[in-house]
């Protein structure tokens, strides 16, 4: 299979841009030198070469299916998460204490970009199985720790988060699902869950779900909401091998990512599903959402590693494919030209190259912020200002990424033309194993409500003036090159209209119409997205640019750093100026889509 990633840039973006190396110099991280962080990444491709790659295409092929109560997965699943499990990577990043390595998340991000370009499906067994263990070892009691989460990081078992139900999807004010409690402090559990990623399968011993239920007599809505683990063998004996009641009830059979299983579970079917509360009663949801946030930048990295992968795919096709003559040749009687040295191609692989290293850029800032809080001290006032810019991009690092990301890979699909619609070419499944990015982990729409209702009022709207302040202060870091100033301006101007934009939508808040207020939340956010994108993208181009002035580059170095400032450029004339029709929508006060009496429109 062809390139799917650019090892290059992953170390441009950690050491250059972001420069990894001083996270060394905290006590949380001393025990690294980046010849190590570059050892991590080297396992991480000799497992994607050796298991993922392999398998991707056969696993699509030969999906999941649920024979006799059991699913059954593709073998090679079982060799990544032993592969995994015998690296130490599934709980990489977690505390010594934990059982972790106390991994920068950049360097875990970077490694799952390698893994996720690889085979993407099969990324998605250890990242919720981290997850949900993280989950555990940071509110579970020291027995749920030793008896579930110590098993998960190893490999061991794997885990599975168990949100959704038929009735309750994003609104997970409506779970029913039921705790009782039983006498010796644990609770039977009776409900069902659907759509549960990697919630039933043949690879390891256990499965630990980790499900949100109401315990009985709790108040309605979210405060109401518990979290539990429930196995799905539980212990007798010191052994794990007596049944739980977790009946696979369904398999969905899915547009992509068809080797990952997505399970419709039954809890309780027989009166006899045992679950152990997680800290305290009633704050599930809570303690729910950190596994959410880091699915969240996970989902993002999603969208971004399979549009790295359609790009290089889509990038070694146009170097090889003969078709027609540039326009201005006339002579039929000369070779066709590779479809490279078309305009309109050389347009589609550059939106897709500013896509996947412009996302990729603003996923790494996110979890650079997140190595900074876990370096400073979570509960340290040094350590607020990045919680309150990833609380705040966590949404938009999630979304714009998934959303472009189906569109840089749709413009793959396009440079292939009709043999890219074939399964003789990876960019058909690609185009299916995206689309899911901009559902997983709350639709774009719940995000974009998300960001403009409550991440940019939070705290009076201390975040986004931290946010902004970051780029100000890159716009005049830019502005001491004399090739960068006109992207600084442009950047500046943008800022400065986004803010606007900003307080015009806040005075319709103001009028305590909410439904006027978040009418175009998507548009909004992905007005944001563009802009944070354009910011991440004139930090690039300043680290190239001063490589270029300071260091006598030739080759393949020249090449890259001159890559960069253009598709920087690129996207700030082919992407940024989409903001203008952003704005003049946003502030325009003819309002379409407000008034629920008109639903005769829809006919």
């Amino acid at each position: 299979m062809t390139q799917q990633y650019s090892r290059r840039n992953l170390d441009f973006m950690l050491k250059e841009v972001l420069q990894i190396a001083e996270l060394t110099k905290y006590p949380f991280f001393q025990d690294y030198t980046p010849d190590m962080f570059d050892m991590v990444l080297d396992t991480s491709e000799e497992i994607a070469e050796k298991i993922l790659r392999n398998a991707y295409s056969d696993a699509d092929r030969n999906q999941p299916q649920l024979v006799n109560g059991q699913v059954k997965v593709h073998p090679a699943v079982k060799d990544y998460i032993k592969a995994m499990g015998d690296a130490g990577m599934i709980g990489a990043t977690f505390s010594y204490e934990n059982g972790g390595q106390q991994l920068p998340t950049m360097v875990e991000a970077a490694t799952e970009m390698i893994r996720g370009a690889a085979n993407n499906a099969f990324v998605m067994f250890t990242g919720l199985t981290a997850g949900s263990a993280n989950l555990i070892f940071t509110f579970g009691s020291a027995e749920l720790k030793e008896k579930f989460a110590s098993r998960m990081i190893t490999g061991e078992w794997t885990g599975s988060m168990c949100l959704t139900e038929p009735q309750a999807g994003s609104s997970l004010s409506d779970v029913i699902t039921t705790a009782k409690p039983q006498s010796d402090g644990t609770f039977k559990i009776k409900g069902q869950k659907v759509f549960i990623s990697a919630g039933d399968h043949d690879i390891a011993d256990n499965i630990i779900h980790l499900v949100l239920a109401r315990i009985e007599g709790a108040p309605l809505g979210t405060k109401g909401i518990s979290l539990f683990v429930v196995p799905k063998f539980r212990e007798e004996n010191g052994s794990f091998t007596v049944d739980n009641d977790v009946i696979s009830t369904g398999i969905y059979h899915k547009m992509g990512q068809k080797a990952t299983p997505a399970m419709h579970l039954t809890f309780g079917d027989k009166d006899n599903t045992i679950g152990y509360l997680v800290g305290e009663a009633n704050k599930g949801l809570n303690y729910m959402f950190q596994l959410m946030n880091e699915a969240r930048l996970g989902v993002g990295m999603g969208g971004t590693y399979i549009a790295s992968a359609a790009y290089y795919a889509s990038l070694e096709y146009a170097k090889e494919r003969p078709q027609g003559r540039k326009l201005k040749n006339k002579n039929l009687e000369e070779e066709q030209t590779y479809i490279i040295n078309h305009p309109d191609v050389k347009r589609m692989l550059l939106f897709q190259k500013a896509v996947v290293e412009g996302s990729l850029g603003l996923l790494l800032e996110c979890y650079h912020w997140q190595d900074m809080i876990h370096a400073l001290g979570k509960t340290s006032e040094e350590s607020k200002p990045y919680q309150l810019m990833l609380d705040l991009m966590t949404t938009v690092a999630k979304t714009y990424p998934a959303e472009m990301g189906i569109k840089a890979v749709n413009e793959g699909l396009q440079v292939f033309g009709g043999y890219g619609y074939t399964e003789d070419f990876p960019l058909e499944q690609m185009a299916r194993d995206v689309r899911i990015m901009s559902i997983y982990e709350g639709t774009t729409g719940i995000h974009s409500l998300n960001l403009l209702g409550r991440g940019i009022t939070m705290n009076n709207g201390k975040a986004p003036q931290l946010l902004f302040n970051e780029i100000t202060q890159t716009i005049q870091q830019a502005n001491t090159y004399d090739d960068l100033k006109p992207y600084a301006e442009k950047l500046e101007k943008e800022l400065g209209r986004l803010q606007k934009v900003t307080m015009y939508l806040l005075s319709n808040a103001a009028k305590g119409d909410n439904e006027v207020f978040l009418a175009d939340a998507n548009l909004y956010m992905e007005f944001f997205g563009i802009v944070s994108v354009a910011w991440v993208w004139l930090k690039q181009g300043i680290v190239a640019k001063k490589a270029l002035i300071t260091q006598n580059h030739e080759g393949s170095e020249l090449a890259f750093y001159e890559s960069k400032i253009h598709t920087m450029k690129f996207f700030y004339h082919y992407e940024l100026i989409k903001t203008l029709t952003l704005a003049t929508r946003l502030t325009d006060p003819t309002l379409l889509t407000v008034d629920s009496e008109k639903q005769q429109v829809f006919q």
